[in-house]
């Protein structure tokens, strides 16, 4: 069967299914649907844990006898397969036979990216469909992202003022995973006090002297230099670089639709709108890169980003900030190099 985020809990509390499938491209919840999935598991005593990552080096006959083999002294498994890609590849058959006859002592979890249509249409898809659950995961409308907002820091117990409100939303721009870590600082430093907008530019200032959205500003512009300083400086103080890899894929995504899906004699600045780009800074920072750099380069770009992902979650030897700065020169380029 197929369920909401929000109806997931509830169906939680109904009992286990012997398969849930997470998919989609907001890490955030994606994470916290997998969370709720791990703690009922364990809560029900599913307490060992196996993980597999489904790139190439795979071996998916070791999951299918993972899967078969009886766990010693009757423990409960989890186990989760992380598909980074939204495809199974050689691994269709093996889950098949697996959907075919789930094991009563394990818990299987797949954790991936969206899937695409035509991996929907497959018949390791429809068999999940009859055994177990999807959870997919859809990124927060750009018009909806205040209420998302509120609703969050509602639920944390933070009041907002509306200004306060509306200066958050333009700030974080639909970074749902900068979001939960802007209101958790507010959480800290606010001690159940009404926020407002005062308190939010405070929390800016005592924040570190560079954030993620700064970054993708300065890549999208071309600044190598003051990129490379950045990178240093996020590296340096642990931040995650998923987050502001997430809004760096969503912007150059965006200036190639705006270089090739845009209408001659069309306003820029309207086509942003219309996609939910409202802060001037970053519709400055979009059509500068739409003018500035090819369409060879810009899916050079993207290419650079899913190793920078890959990275990020451990399946390289080189680190996330690497790629980070081999993307600040890249992108440094101009329409003629």
């Amino acid at each position: 069967m197929k369920t909401q985020p929000g109806q997931l809990p509830q169906l939680l509390k109904k009992g286990l299914a012997p398969v849930y499938l997470i998919s989609g491209d907001e890490p955030l919840l994606v994470q916290e649907c997998c969370d709720q999935v791990r703690k009922a598991a364990r809560e029900a005593g599913y307490q060992d844990r196996l993980t597999y990552h489904a790139d190439h080096q795979l071996d998916w006959n070791s999951v299918a006898d993972e899967c078969n083999a009886m766990s010693l002294f009757a423990e409960k498994r989890r186990i989760e397969i992380h598909l980074p890609t939204g495809k199974l590849g050689d691994g269709r058959k093996v889950l098949e036979q697996i959907l075919q006859a789930p094991p009563e002592d394990v818990i299987l979890l797949l954790i991936s990216a969206r899937l695409d249509a035509a991996e929907t249409k497959r018949k390791w898809y429809k068999d999940l469909q009859k055994t177990g659950v999807h959870v997919p995961v859809w990124p927060v409308e750009a018009d909806k992202f205040a209420n998302w907002l509120q609703q969050r820091a509602s639920n944390q117990g933070l009041s907002l003022t509306r200004g306060a409100l509306g200066m958050l939303a333009e700030r974080l721009e639909g970074n749902l995973l900068a979001a939960s870590q802007e209101l958790d600082r507010l959480t800290l430093l606010t001690n159940g006090k009404t926020i407002d907008e005062e308190t939010v530019e405070q929390a800016v200032q005592d924040s570190a002297r560079f954030n993620g959205f700064e970054l993708v500003t300065e890549l999208l512009t071309g600044k190598a230099g003051h990129a490379s300083r950045i990178i240093g400086v996020l590296q340096q103080e642990g931040e995650n670089p998923l987050g502001l890899l997430s809004v760096l894929v969503r912007d150059l995504n965006m200036i190639i639709e705006l270089k090739t899906a845009l209408p001659p004699g069309d306003n820029p600045s309207g086509f942003l709108k219309k996609r939910g780009v409202f802060q001037p800074r970053r519709a400055s920072a979009i059509q500068q890169a739409a003018r500035r750099l090819t369409l060879p380069r810009l899916n050079q770009a993207l290419a650079l980003c899913s190793l920078t992902d890959r990275a990020a979650k451990g399946f390289d030897d080189l680190t996330p900030w690497h790629y980070l700065r081999d993307l600040s020169i890249l992108l440094a380029a101009t329409r003629n190099s």
